[in-house]
């Protein structure tokens, strides 16, 4: 005779939701409403990408091997839409959507080359260690006990505590921290993972500069560069090997920053665009033309469905 205790018994924990993820995300943000569920802060923009002679060698998707306008929203991480822009912990990000009506893509990068999860149980760990509890303070020593059983999860917080804070949108370095199977011309295919280069050097504020910088500094700066004209990145690809790890987006590839790269082309960003541009919608992960395929990891699959529902609450859904 099976015992209450043994009926109850459902074995290991199920797997995290995108809806829980999106729960998790707005609940470590005090819940804000009508706002997403990170990255709520940021400004969209528009403009035009040119590729280069070179996109074809990697791959044969038109979003990257033909000319085209872009929409694209640079933002700062956290559910919370009145973040500083000045919080060092907080990431900085671009998403664009580049190619042809028809042959279109979105791609979101930001500027940290490693997620701060492998995985959905990990993600939704993470972001519940670092949630204030009633007292409206995150609890020192649950997010403590949570990195030394996960120290993967804190490279992404390590290599962007090392680096000086961003001071501006514009000359900043993004990366996609997946790895996406390209194919090119010949029907080769090879991983590649995204980095989107500034044309300006890199931007960046020490501690007392960034302390007389308004909490809301990047918008003005944007638009002071683009009163000068057009702001433009390189977009390239870091050409994967066969033997690299594509599974877990906590690490990087082994001596990344010295791979051969490629320079699939150059997005121009001429204005800022309405918000409704970006805001009716989402810069969508799963929306990819032919000849850049899904990422395998966990946490991409889940990107597409919590947008969504990030969305649909946004609405009032």
């Amino acid at each position: 005779m099976t015992t209450t205790a043994q009926s109850q018994d459902v074995g290991p924990a199920a797997k995290p939701t995108p809806a829980d993820l999106v729960d998790a995300l707005k609940t470590m943000a005090g819940n804000p409403p009508n706002a997403r569920a990170n990255f709520a802060k940021g400004v969209c923009v528009k403009g035009a990408y040119t590729p280069s002679a070179f996109a074809p060698l990697v791959t044969k998707s038109q979003s990257f091997t033909r000319p085209s306008e872009v929409l694209g929203r640079f933002a700062v991480s956290s559910g919370n839409p009145h973040v500083a822009d000045t919080n060092k912990g907080a990431l900085k990000g671009f998403s664009f959507r580049v190619g042809p009506a028809g042959h279109q893509s979105d791609i979101v990068t930001e500027n940290a080359p490693v997620h701060f999860a492998r995985d959905l149980t990990q993600m939704l760990a993470s972001l519940k260690a670092r949630t204030a509890g009633p007292d409206g303070k995150v609890d020192p020593e649950k997010f403590k006990a949570f990195g030394a059983a996960n120290p993967e999860a804190l490279n992404q917080a390590h290599l962007v505590g090392a680096k000086p804070l961003p001071g501006s949108w514009a000359g900043t370095i993004y990366w996609g921290v997946h790895a996406f199977p390209a194919t090119d011309a010949k029907g080769q295919t090879r991983h590649i993972k995204f980095k989107v280069v500034p044309h300006i050097a890199e931007v960046t504020l020490s501690e007392d500069e960034a302390k007389a910088r308004p909490a809301d500094f990047l918008k003005g700066d944007l638009e002071q560069r683009l009163a000068g004209g057009p702001v433009r990145f390189d977009v390239l690809a870091i050409l994967g090997q066969p033997d690299d790890q594509v599974l877990d987006t906590t690490q990087r590839w082994v001596n990344e920053d010295h791979r051969e790269t490629i320079r699939l082309g150059t997005i121009s960003i001429t204005s800022l665009a309405p918000e409704d541009s970006c805001d009716a919608g989402i810069f969508n992960p799963a929306a990819l033309a032919d000849g850049i395929a899904a990422p395998p990891d966990e946490i991409f699959a889940a990107r597409a469905p919590a947008y969504a529902i990030s969305l649909g609450r946004r609405r009032g859904g």
